[in-house]
C-alpha cells in the first residue's frame, strides 16, 4: 500500500521557540496518526481476504458397491463391481460465497435471435469465430449461445472434465469481446439434468447416475450431485459476468425415475417424475438466483410438455425461467406448439422462446444440410411468432438457431459449421424478413459471394467469401463424387474384377500385361484423391483442432479412400513380381 505523504509544516515567522517545539510535536503527532491509518487499513483488507476466501466445504462423496445396489444388469457380475471399487470416491469443494455481482442489459424490449454454437463436436479454433461473428451479425443475429461442454477451461477438482484442446481463459475472455464488438450477446449453456455425458463418464462421477449403466442423467436425490453443478455453474458464471441470461439446458432426462434412489422417493413421497424434475430444478435456480441476481434463466421445454400445469404453478419457476420450445420439423403441427404456449400462459410463465435449427437435426451422420428442410422450419416458426399476441400476457423473447454438432457426447459429427453457413444464412435471413422473399435470397447471396441457390438440391453456385468456403466446396466433393468414383472403380471395372481379384492380391499372382490395362486409371484415380485429401485436410487444420480433423476423415474420407490405397499398394508390389508363380 502506498505510504500518504507527510504534510510539510508552513513558513511561519514564529520564531519563539515554543512555537519551534510544537511543531515538532505535531510533526510526531502527524506520524503517528498515518501510522495508525496505515495499520486500520491493512486489518479491514486482512479481513476482507479472510471473507471472500475463507475454508471451502468439502464433501466427501460416497459410493456404495453390493448387490441391493444394482438396477441394470447382472447383480452378480463381480468383475463389474470389483472394477467400481477401485474407483476412489470425487471431493467436491463448493465454495462458499456472497452474490456475485452480474452486469446484464435490459434487453426485454429486444427480439433476440441467437445463434446456438454446438461445441460437444468440431469445437472451431478461435481464430474461425473472429472471422464468423461479423457474418453473424451482418445476417441478422444478435446474439450467440454457446454450448461448451468439455470445451470450457474448467480447472481445480474439474480439470477432469475438459478436453485437451479445450480453450484457455484467455479465448473465453476474447470470444466475449469479439462478440460485443459485433453486438452479439452471449448466452453460456450450461447442462444441469440430462444430456451431462461428459461429465458421468468419468470414474470420479459415475456414482452420480441416476441409473449406474448409463451417463446420460443425474441422479437428482445425491446431495452431491447439486454442489457438483454449483462448482461447475460457478466457473462458467465467472467468466461471464456481462451475460444476461443463462441456459441451464434440462431437456431430454433420460430414464429418470428409472434408479433405485429415484423409486425409493416415489415409494415414500407419493410422488412422480414430474414433481422429482422440478424440485431439482429449483434447486438449481434457488442456486443461481441468490449467487447472480439480475441473470435471466432459460431451459428447453420439452420436459415441462408432460408436466401438469397443477404441478409448474405449485413449483413456482414459472417466475424464474424462460421456456425455449423447440421442433426442427420442417411442417411440425403450429397447434400442438400453441397447446403447450398456451399451457405456459395458464403457469405462469412471463416469456417464451423458440428454437429453430439450421443443421445437426435430419440424421446422426448427416454431412450436407437439407436447406428446403431447415427453410421450412424457419417458416413454421413464422407462423407460431404471428400468433402469439393471442397468449398475452405471455411475451414472446426470440428465438435460437440450433447447429447441433452431435447428437449427443458419443454420437458421429453432424455437418461441419462452414457447411451449415449457407443453411443459416437463408434461416437468419428469413426470420429478419418475416419469409423467404425475393430480398432475402438476394440478401444471401450477396453476403456469401454467390451467384444462384437451388433450395430443393441444398447447393449454391459460384465461388463463396464466407469463412470456411473452401471447405464448403471440398466436402461438397466427397459428397458426390469420392465414395461414387472409387466404387464404380473398385466394383465395376471389369479387368480389376477378372485379373486383380481378391484371390489374385491374397496370393500375388498377375500378369503385368492385363494389369496395365486398368493400372493407369486407378493410378490417376488414386492420385487425384490423395492430392485432393491433402488439400482438405490442410483447410481443415486452419479451423479445427487435430481430434477433429481425424475424426472427420476417419468417418467420411477413410471408408472410401483406404480400400482404393490397399488395391493400390497391392498393384505396385505384385506388378513388380513380374508374373512369378502363385505364392502359396
Amino acid at each position: 500500500m502506498r505510504l500518504p505523504s507527510v504534510l510539510q509544516p508552513g513558513t511561519s515567522r514564529v520564531r519563539s521557540g515554543q512555537a519551534a517545539l510544537y511543531s515538532t510535536m505535531a510533526l510526531q503527532r502527524s506520524h503517528k496518526l498515518n501510522l495508525l491509518r496505515i495499520a486500520v487499513l491493512l486489518v479491514v483488507a486482512l479481513a476482507g481476504i479472510k471473507f471472500f476466501f475463507r475454508d471451502s466445504l468439502t464433501l466427501q462423496l460416497h459410493k456404495h458397491i453390493s448387490k441391493d445396489s444394482a438396477f441394470w444388469g447382472d447383480t452378480g457380475d463381480s468383475s463389474h463391481q470389483s472394477q467400481a471399487a477401485e474407483v476412489h470416491p470425487a471431493k467436491i469443494t463448493v465454495p462458499r460465497q456472497g452474490p456475485r455481482q452480474q452486469f446484464p442489459k435490459d434487453l426485454s424490449a429486444t427480439e433476440m435471435r441467437l445463434v446456438h454454437l454446438d461445441l460437444k463436436g468440431a469445437a472451431p479454433r478461435v481464430s474461425y469465430l473472429e472471422q464468423l461473428f461479423p457474418l453473424l451479425s451482418r445476417l441478422g443475429a444478435n446474439g450467440i449461445l454457446i454450448e461448451y461442454e468439455d470445451m470450457f477451461p474448467f480447472k481445480g477438482e474439474l480439470e477432469v472434465l475438459k478436453s485437451p484442446y479445450a480453450y484457455s481463459e484467455e479465448d473465453i475472455e476474447w470470444i466475449q469481446q469479439l462478440a460485443e464488438l459485433h453486438k452479439l450477446e452471449v448466452v453460456p449453456l450450461v447442462q444441469t439434468f440430462g444430456h451431462v455425458e461428459f461429465i458421468l463418464k468419468h470414474a470420479k462421477y459415475q456414482h452420480l447416475r441416476e441409473v449406474e449403466r448409463f451417463p446420460n442423467s443425474f441422479n437428482p436425490h445425491v446431495p452431491d450431485t447439486l454442489a457438483l453443478l454449483k462448482v461447475i455453474l460457478s466457473q462458467v458464471m465467472e467468466k461471464h459476468r456481462r451475460s444476461s441470461w443463462i441456459h441451464i439446458g434440462a431437456d431430454e432426462v433420460f430414464h429418470l425415475g428409472e434408479g433405485k434412489d429415484s423409486r425409493n422417493w416415489m415409494s415414500h413421497n407419493k410422488g412422480d417424475t414430474g414433481t422429482m424434475y422440478l424440485n431439482h430444478i429449483k434447486e438449481v435456480l434457488d442456486f443461481i438466483s441468490t449467487q447472480y441476481q439480475g441473470l435471466r434463466v432459460l431451459m428447453w421445454d420439452d420436459m415441462l410438455r408432460k408436466i401438469s400445469v397443477g404441478a409448474l404453478q405449485e413449483s413456482g419457476i414459472a417466475k424464474r425461467v424462460s421456456p425455449v420450445v423447440w421442433f426442427y420439423a420442417p411442417d411440425f403441427n403450429a397447434e400442438q406448439i400453441g397447446q403447450f404456449i398456451a399451457k405456459y400462459v395458464e403457469s405462469g410463465f412471463e416469456a417464451v422462446w423458440f428454437a429453430s435449427a439450421f443443421k445437426g437435426t435430419t440424421g446422426p451422420t448427416q454431412s450436407w444440410p437439407p436447406l428446403s428442410s431447415h427453410l421450412k422450419n424457419q417458416l413454421s416458426w413464422l407462423r407460431v411468432r404471428e400468433a402469439m399476441p393471442r397468449f398475452a400476457p405471455l411475451r414472446f423473447q426470440g428465438i435460437v438457431l440450433t447447429g447441433w454438432q452431435r447428437y449427443d457426447h458419443y454420437s458421429v459429427l453432424c455437418e461441419l459449421l462452414p457447411v451449415g453457413i449457407p443453411s443459416l444464412a437463408i434461416c437468419l435471413q428469413t426470420l429478419v424478413n418475416g419469409g423467404f422473399t425475393e430480398q432475402t435470397r438476394r440478401k444471401v447471396l450477396e453476403v456469401l459471394g454467390f451467384q444462384s441457390m437451388q433450395l430443393e438440391q441444398s447447393t449454391c453456385e459460384g465461388r463463396g467469401v464466407f469463412p470456411g468456403a473452401e471447405i464448403y466446396h471440398m466436402v461438397e466433393q466427397v459428397n458426390r463424387h469420392l465414395k461414387e468414383s472409387i466404387t464404380k472403380m473398385l466394383e465395376e471395372e471389369s479387368a480389376i474384377k477378372g485379373w486383380f481379384s481378391p484371390y489374385h492380391r491374397k496370393h500375388q499372382f498377375g500378369n503385368p500385361r492385363n494389369m496395365e490395362s486398368f493400372g493407369s486409371k486407378v493410378l490417376k484415380l488414386h492420385d487425384d484423391w490423395e492430392s485432393f485429401v491433402r488439400d482438405l485436410r490442410a483447410h481443415l487444420e486452419s479451423i479445427y483442432f487435430p481430434d477433429t480433423v481425424e475424426e472427420w476423415m476417419e468417418e467420411n474420407i477413410n471408408p472410401y479412400l483406404d480400400p482404393l490405397q490397399d488395391l493400390v499398394r497391392d498393384y505396385r508390389a505384385i506388378i513388380r513380381l513380374n508374373a512369378q508363380p502363385k505364392a502359396p
